[in-house]
C-alpha cells in the first residue's frame, strides 16, 4: 500500500537559491494553475497544459503559476526531477537569479541566469552539466522560483 507525502519548500528572499529553502506546513492551501513542464536539463518545447495544483497561500502572489520539473540540472539548488515549482510571473531577472526562461520563443528551461559581456549564460546547478550561452535577444524571462511542491510515494 502506498500513499503520497507532500512537502512544501518556500523560498526565503535575498539568499542564494541553494540555501534559501525553508520547509513550511501545507495549511491554507489555494489552487493555482499548473501550466506544463519546464526542463531542468536540455531545453524542451513549451507545451502548455491545463491543470492545477494546491500550494500554501504564502507562496502565492498575484501572478503565480506552477510548472513540473523534468530533469536533473538544478539538483544542487534542491530542485529535483518530478518536483513542481511555484513561479511568480516576472519579465526580468537579476544577475545570478534562478528563472524560468523561454529560448527563441519555443523552448523553456529552468536555470540560473548570468549576464555577461557577450550575452547571457544559463547555468545549471549540477556540476556534470554544461552552461548554455545565448544572446540577450534569444531569451525571455518568464518568472522566478518562489517555492517547491514535492510529492513522494511512501510505501508501507
Amino acid at each position: 500500500m502506498s500513499q503520497a507525502s507532500t512537502h512544501y519548500l518556500h523560498r526565503r528572499p535575498n539568499l542564494p537559491l541553494a540555501h534559501s529553502w525553508v520547509s513550511i506546513e501545507g495549511v491554507d492551501l489555494v489552487e493555482i494553475p499548473l501550466l506544463g513542464d519546464v526542463s531542468a536539463g536540455m531545453p524542451i518545447e513549451a507545451c502548455p497544459t491545463n491543470g492545477s495544483i494546491r500550494a500554501p497561500s504564502r507562496m502565492v502572489r498575484r501572478n503565480t503559476y506552477a510548472l513540473r520539473v523534468r530533469g536533473d540540472s538544478m539538483i544542487d539548488c534542491n530542485i529535483f526531477d518530478g518536483d513542481v515549482i511555484i513561479i511568480e510571473r516576472q519579465e526580468s531577472a537579476e544577475n545570478g537569479e534562478t528563472a524560468v526562461v523561454l529560448i527563441n520563443h519555443q523552448e523553456v528551461t529552468l536555470k540560473t541566469l548570468y549576464i555577461e559581456k557577450t550575452g547571457v549564460r544559463l547555468q545549471p546547478a549540477n556540476t556534470s552539466m554544461p552552461p548554455i550561452y545565448l544572446k540577450n535577444s534569444d531569451i525571455q524571462v518568464l518568472g522566478m522560483v518562489m517555492g517547491v511542491v514535492r510529492q513522494r510515494e511512501l510505501t508501507h
